[in-house]
């Protein structure tokens, strides 16, 4: 696969979401974000996702400029509505609002609803993170965000609903937490499918409900499921991401029969917590790092594969890319050429 600059590419980003109808500012978010999750190897929620977010905005699905407005507000309890605005814009600011209620109560919650594709949830955390807060967040999707199969069924009625959470870290990056409740996040699927590779065993169905390795069978016609991670486990969390997201923020909990059922709608419940308020910030960094000693010390399985903590892989992927650049296969660079043609741009401009 051929290397691109993160900047260039950055700036081919911005130019695409701006000719699509967004403010410089917003373009420049929704840009910063989805090129950071290529940057840390989250590839599935990276550029592959930018023909899909021109489209759904050509079709009204997804509305430009749009900006978080209090539905609710009890002080350390905040509930904000996205209107189906770009979810890196909708995150961003709603982040905001929630580290600043956390450093004033010692401990926040707010729920999103109805926003559009939240994108790499880990990016929340770690903006929390940079505020010296720890926090834990569950998202789901309604309408045709319904991917996954619950535990002993074969067709689609959960959401890939991630769970994802993060604490700050004296002189290192903070420890981030990014996970699916599915086995396999369906921006995985798009990339495998664009790489030609074959799905792993044991995760996917087709619309059979057969087991299969091929990608394609996945979105059928008819369409196939994803299964949860760990069996019962993984369907269990994501069920309660359903209620911790969707039916408590009013959002909606998986169901083709919401009002929302007509685009992909993301809600997010994220509960930030100030350590000052609690043990103290002090003994939270010293017990974080004895923690990551104790953890780390275990003499590894494998001599060449040391044991890590969450967030380390990201953390070293960032590096190497930003050092040799983002790698991008064949199919995802001609998706994103032909958007920025059809939007007038010229793709020869941004490469290295």
């Amino acid at each position: 696969m051929k290397r691109h600059d993160p900047v260039r590419l950055q700036a081919m980003v911005t130019a695409i979401f701006q000719a699509c109808g967004s403010s410089g500012t917003e373009a420049s978010i929704i840009a910063q974000h989805l090129v950071t999750s290529n940057l840390v190897g989250h590839d599935s929620h990276g550029i592959v996702r930018v023909h899909k977010y021109v489209a759904w905005c050509q079709a009204g699905e997804v509305l430009a400029n749009r900006h978080v407005e209090v539905t609710s507000d009890r002080g350390a309890t905040l509930l904000v509505d996205g209107g189906f605005g770009y979810g890196q814009v909708i995150g961003l600011e709603a982040m905001d609002l929630l580290a600043e209620r956390a450093r004033k109560n010692g401990f926040a919650a707010l729920a999103i609803r109805n926003s559009a594709h939240l994108g790499r949830i880990g990016a929340w955390p770690e903006q929390l993170a940079s505020a010296g807060l720890i926090s834990v967040h569950f998202v789901n999707t309604s309408g045709y965000g319904i991917l996954v199969a619950p535990h002993g069924g074969s067709d689609r009625r959960l959401s890939a609903n991630p769970i994802a959470a993060g604490a700050p870290r004296k002189n290192a990056p903070p420890l981030i937490l990014d996970i699916a409740t599915s086995i396999i996040a369906e921006g995985k699927i798009q990339m495998m499918r664009n790489k030609g590779e074959p799905l792993p065993h044991g995760a996917v169905v087709d619309g059979a409900g057969k087991p299969t390795t091929d990608p394609q069978a996945f979105y059928g016609p008819p369409p196939g499921a994803i299964f949860p991670f760990g069996g019962h486990k993984g369907s269990g969390l994501s069920f309660f991401c359903e209620v911790l997201a969707g039916s408590l923020s009013g959002g909606f909990a998986s169901n083709p029969d919401s009002p929302t059922a007509g685009r992909l709608v993301n809600n997010m419940l994220s509960i930030a917590f100030d350590p000052d308020a609690f043990g103290g910030t002090q003994f939270f960094a010293d017990d974080l790092a004895r923690l990551e000693r104790w953890t780390t010390g275990s003499p590894p399985l494998d001599a060449d594969k040391p044991v890590l903590l969450p967030g380390d892989i990201e953390a070293r992927t960032r590096a190497e890319r930003h050092a040799n650049g983002i790698p991008v296969d064949d199919t995802t660079w001609r998706q994103l050429s032909a958007t920025a043609r059809a939007l007038g741009l010229q793709p020869d401009d941004y490469r290295d």
